[in-house]
């Protein structure tokens, strides 16, 4: 496959071939997996205190007496410990130490990365996940490696505009919104879109002009994963890749 090499004006400089992880198949099933895996590695393990309910020399009173064989707290008939008392232990806790990390093969990882990298280069996949591509000549956006040492806001800015993808970035900073539910309260407030994702062969300042913009990522070609690429489990991400990172991503992710 073909594609055109921009410069940083959006003028056409040059034609090059894409290697052979531009052509991978398209397994959404895979990317799914691969995502959720990646997820559920950050999970934070929680759960009840093992004591909780349980710190009490209640005992039962044993059969005869015409009452439930609960344990009672001594001086009284107050019941304790059994889940339904007051006070009592819960039935079925939460556990520290339950492992929540859905694993995936090493092999089906790097597959889903392929896969997902593949999934950047068609059109329609692309404008399914909501990108603004409509007036873009080409997907995936190849761009010179100038852009990798562009480091300030007004830069890029122009830059995004020159290459046709400006309108992206409106579309995510226009769709910050506050989340619905209890997780307003629990330092998730807002739910922002993703833009943009800038893949480089090597950043050297990029990060820098990216970051103030909505919904736009920079990531060097070496540390690109499933979750960049397919946000949401939703492969097809609007991505512009420098000409060093598409020569980088040939030997990678085999």
């Amino acid at each position: 496959m073909k594609v055109n090499v921009y410069s940083i004006n959006g003028e056409v400089k040059e034609e090059i071939e894409l290697p052979a992880i531009f052509d991978e198949v398209y397994r959404p099933d895979l990317i799914k997996r691969a995502v959720l895996s990646a997820q559920s590695a950050r999970v934070q393990p929680w759960g009840n205190d093992p004591m909780a309910g349980k710190r009490t020399s209640a005992k039962g009173w044993g059969s005869g007496r015409g009452t439930a064989r609960v344990p009672r707290i001594k001086n009284g008939s107050k019941a304790a410990f059994v889940p339904m008392a007051i006070g009592g232990r819960q039935a079925h806790p939460t556990r520290a130490e339950k492992n929540h990390h859905e694993k995936i093969n090493i092999k089906e990882r790097r597959f889903a990365i392929r896969s997902a990298v593949a999934a950047t280069t068609n059109k329609e996949i692309v404008e399914n996940r909501g990108h603004k591509v409509a007036d873009l000549e080409q997907v995936p956006i190849i761009v010179e490696d100038e852009i990798e040492a562009v480091k300030t806001a007004k830069q890029t800015r122009e830059i995004f505009q020159n290459l046709g993808v400006y309108d992206d970035v409106i579309r995510a900073k226009e769709g910050k919104r506050i989340r619905a539910g209890r997780g307003k309260t629990r330092g998730r407030k807002y739910k922002k879109v993703k833009g943009p994702l800038v893949v480089v062969g090597e950043d050297k300042g990029i990060h820098l002009g990216a970051r103030n913009h909505a919904g736009v990522d920079v990531v060097v070609a070496e540390n690109l994963n499933v979750e960049l690429l397919a946000p949401g489990t939703h492969a097809g991400r609007l991505t512009i890749y420098t000409k060093s990172a598409v020569e980088k991503l040939g030997g990678l992710f085999q």
